[in-house]
């Protein structure tokens, strides 16, 4: 592999000497995204990126397709370090991040090393992508079929609609072109990702013959998203919560430090568990391994009802990254 040098490490935040990772956005740094896989894996040094995305409620989302309860993304030495045997890895990776060959490639490198010890195999691991832009049925099915090509895993465990952008009759479109995929085992299990309420209300009006499993959209304590949530709720759909950790923007609030204290757990841990209990599959991210296990490590305690309507108070519409929902 060739030696780069990569950019600088982004900037965190220390709170109680622990390191919470802010966001790293694919434009400023597509390096990350299409070498920095390989090149952690391959390193006998401890790396500072490692995305663990922890899926904490195990849920059943469509024949033939699991949703894991822990779900690590971007494959790094840390990563597998910190594999605990009864979780499922799975890696997030998408179109627009120009990740799925690299993420690909070393899941397989790392099956058939000697550090599997596990014995892993492909049918063990949940590999996810998404469909960077909604268009038509042909480009789309296309799209798909590059991102197989491209992972070099036989088939996506689990594609989404990576946002609602390009209108009604390119979304359509698009799902159609994942029900395809599906029926032709390209794909496992289908999904939606950054949709609003009359984006879902849309895809089920046209009576679609495979429903979506999930809708992956920004949920935290300061942005609750209620209306989303409970639509997808009421239809069976799995909210996956990314920044479910605020993306380290309110760690020290008053109500978090005060109710970590209360729970003796730390303040990402208390989001997390928060996510849980309202049944969403939240998608934390840290930067080294013990922050990874730890923030899997959330069934020693529960928040009080009481406890959880004062968090669910903290809304404020707080918006880290994208906000679709309400695009055409």
């Amino acid at each position: 592999m060739t030696s780069l040098n990569p950019p600088a490490s982004p900037k965190v935040h220390d709170h109680d000497n622990q390191l919470y990772e802010q966001e790293i956005h694919f434009d400023q740094h597509p390096y990350w995204h299409l070498t920095l896989v390989r090149t952690a894996i391959n390193s006998k040094q401890q790396t500072w990126f490692s995305n663990l995305h922890c899926h904490l409620a195990s849920r059943y989302a469509s024949p033939g397709g699991r949703l894991p309860s822990v779900w690590p993304t971007l494959v790094t030495r840390i990563m597998w370090e910190a594999y605990i045997p009864s979780f499922i890895p799975s890696f997030d990776s998408a179109q627009m991040y120009r990740n799925e060959k690299e993420v690909g490639s070393t899941v397989l490198e790392f099956l058939a090393s000697k550090e599997n010890t596990s014995s892993l195999k492909r049918e063990d691991i949940h590999f996810t992508s998404k469909l960077a832009s909604n268009s038509s049925y042909d480009a789309a099915r296309k799209s798909i079929k590059q991102s197989v090509k491209q992972c070099g895993l036989g088939y996506i465990d689990l594609l989404l609609l990576h946002s609602p952008y390009g209108g009604k009759t390119a979304r359509l479109a698009s799902w159609k072109a994942v029900e395809d995929a599906i029926d032709e085992g390209e794909v496992k299990t289908g999904g939606v990702s950054n949709f609003g309420v009359k984006h879902l209300r849309e895809l089920l009006a046209s009576k679609p013959r495979i429903l979506p499993a999930v809708n992956q959209i920004e949920v935290h304590p300061f942005n609750i998203r209620t209306e989303i949530t409970n639509f997808c709720r009421e239809h069976d759909i799995v909210v996956e919560a990314y920044a479910p950790l605020v993306r380290a923007l309110r760690m020290k609030h008053p109500t978090i430090s005060s109710l970590s204290d209360k729970y003796s757990c730390t303040p990402a841990q208390l989001l997390v568990r928060w996510s849980l209990q309202h049944g969403y599959v939240p998608l934390p991210k840290s930067v080294t391994k013990d922050r990874i296990v730890q923030n899997g490590d959330i069934s020693g305690f529960e928040i009080e009802a009481k406890d959880m309507e004062e968090m669910d108070g903290l809304d404020e519409y707080l918006v880290t990254d994208w906000d679709p929902v309400d695009a055409d």
